[in-house]
């Protein structure tokens, strides 16, 4: 498990065994990629991020995934590997997050995505993303580069 603080100095805890903080969290985010660019959203106020975002009841956490990439950026994933698990409590509550690496097969264009913008495809992802006002502050802690490390490593093990 890693520890560390958010944007907001609030603790998070992540962990990447399978559902340490709960079996079903309420929240979920995707780490994405399409045509070996990574596939974000821009959100309207936040900035540029992973598509991500509650749980609706009677979904599970990896069909939710599934939804909110397609709403956010009309992203139809094609594989869905569990990463990790983080707990955060923080102003508003506690927070428990699925995190996953969604690989898209094709991107559909749509006349709303919901609170976004729709889809931005980059070919890197900056190393200043933490200074950048270009990116939400979903983007500027501990998950998404400690994420990276373990997705290299599944993409390293599927080349053999």
């Amino acid at each position: 498990m890693i520890t560390f603080r958010d944007y907001y100095q609030n603790e998070v805890k992540l962990s990447f065994t399978k559902n340490p903080f709960s079996p079903s969290p309420k929240h979920v985010w995707v780490i994405t990629k399409y045509q070996d660019q990574w596939l974000l959203t821009k959100h309207k106020d936040r900035g540029m991020e992973f598509p991500g975002g509650k749980v609706e009841i009677g979904e599970t956490a990896e069909e939710a995934a599934k939804r909110e990439v397609f709403e956010e950026t009309g992203g139809i994933v094609s594989d869905l590997t569990y990463i990790g698990q983080y707990f955060v409590d923080g102003k508003g509550g506690e927070v428990i997050k699925n995190v996953y690496f969604g690989e898209v097969d094709e991107l559909r264009e749509q006349t709303s995505y919901h609170e976004t913008l729709g889809p931005v495809l980059l070919d890197q992802l900056p190393k200043n993303i933490r200074e950048s006002s270009m990116f939400s502050f979903m983007m500027k802690d501990g998950v998404l580069p400690n994420s990276l490390k373990v997705i290299k490593e599944i993409e390293a093990n599927s080349l053999g």
